[in-house]
């Protein structure tokens, strides 16, 4: 059954037949130019999914000091920021059995660590540049529009989709023109233990007719699993201001608390800005200008227990706008608070990636902490002048 042609019905009935893809790269170059044929499921908000194009051959390095290591075959993105990593495979390579899920795992696991916001905002200009296509246009399709702030929000957008990297809020996709049983097996059982990550096998199968039609017919491994997954792990988009974080600072009962996050936020406000999160929980996150760019430094967390506020570093930005050694000197000098000094110590093995984060809880305690961490911030900024 599955050789049986089919059929398309004009003036006269015409029968197109199954046909593979003659090479890999031909496989590859249909899908970055008709992404479309990837959109299956909807946005947080109810619209249609469209992934949007990152880069074809995106590099995959396994520390901050090294070379891509590996090459995803495409990196696209949605408008919930939700990373979308496809790994392209013909039936003829055998490798599509069980070999390209450990493949697609080291993606995944090192694009998490390795792939700060500022460097998926390049590739994806880059990838318009090389494509003709304009920036206005593409970010409209991404953003909407934003008017005069335009710039700003696709700094935020960048930034949100590194959040999600690291958060592990990301596709899988495993691309075929046949989708053998085992790689069915290994992606539904993923499917059900990942609770953040979705993870897919989509069958392309092609239909060829005479001269140039072709029909193209996906088919979706994995939807079963996914609508399957605890409605706890679902991803919902909202954006804080700082009324709504003054809100949720006022409730909390620690006085020493409510100082704490207040006086981070106030910082930021007059020596930095602000921009509005995006997670299910309240959050803001914090920018400063270092060496004539505005740096994503820190994200304040208000959660539904306020019991785990906190207050994270994002380490893999600073680190990639400024390199190891301003990120190695900004974490010596953050003070040694319980919980966060043991996560800075583990940082040079990371390459000075991640998000080391304290609770406000803890950083509350500490009569001086916070003001150990404005003046770390100062020490940062003033190196730039």
């Amino acid at each position: 059954m599955t050789n049986q042609p089919v059929f398309v019905l004009g003036e006269e009935l015409q029968a197109l037949e199954r046909a593979g893809f003659e090479t890999e790269a031909e496989f590859q170059e249909l899908l970055a130019r008709h992404p479309r044929v990837l959109d299956f499921g909807s946005l947080a908000d109810g619209r249609p999914l469209r992934l949007v194009l990152v880069a074809r051959e995106m590099g995959v390095p396994t520390s901050t000091e090294s070379a891509p290591a590996y090459w995803l075959d495409h990196l696209f993105v949605d408008a919930d920021g939700v990373p979308t990593l496809v790994e392209v495979k013909r039936a003829t390579d055998t490798r599509i059995r069980r070999e390209v899920v450990g493949q697609m795992l080291d993606y995944a696991a090192n694009a998490a660590r390795y792939w700060p916001a500022a460097l998926l905002r390049r590739s994806f200009e880059d990838t318009c540049v090389k494509d003709g296509r304009s920036l206005e246009e593409a970010y409209g399709e991404l953003l909407g529009d934003q008017g005069d702030e335009g710039d700003r929000s696709a700094e935020e957008f960048w930034t949100t989709v590194e959040e999600r990297l690291a958060a592990g809020q990301m596709r899988l996709l495993f691309v075929a023109d046949q989708i053998p049983l085992e790689l069915r097996a290994i992606v539904e059982f993923l499917n059900r233990q990942l609770r953040q990550t979705d993870v897919y096998a989509v069958e392309l199968t092609q239909y060829r007719g005479g001269g140039d039609l072709r029909v193209l017919v996906p088919r979706v491994h994995g939807e079963v699993a996914t609508a399957a997954k605890s409605p706890s792990g679902h991803r919902t988009t909202q954006r804080t201001t700082r009324a709504d974080m003054d809100a949720a600072i006022a409730s909390r009962p620690d006085p020493d608390v409510r100082r704490t996050a207040t006086a981070l936020l106030d910082h930021a406000a007059a020596e930095g800005r602000l921009q509005c999160g995006t997670a299910k929980y309240r959050s803001m996150r914090i920018y400063y200008r270092v060496s004539g760019r505005d740096v994503p430094i820190a994200t304040l967390s208000l959660r539904d227990d306020p019991a785990k506020d906190d207050l994270s570093f994002a380490f893999g930005s600073i680190t990639y706008h400024l390199g190891h050694e301003r990120a190695a000197a900004f974490a010596a000098s953050l003070p040694p608070l319980p919980g966060l000094a043991e996560k800075l110590e583990a940082l040079p093995a990371k390459g000075y990636n991640g998000w080391p984060y304290v609770s406000l809880t803890a950083l509350a305690s500490e009569p001086t902490a916070v003001e150990g961490i404005l003046s770390a911030i100062q020490q940062l900024i003033g190196r730039s002048n």
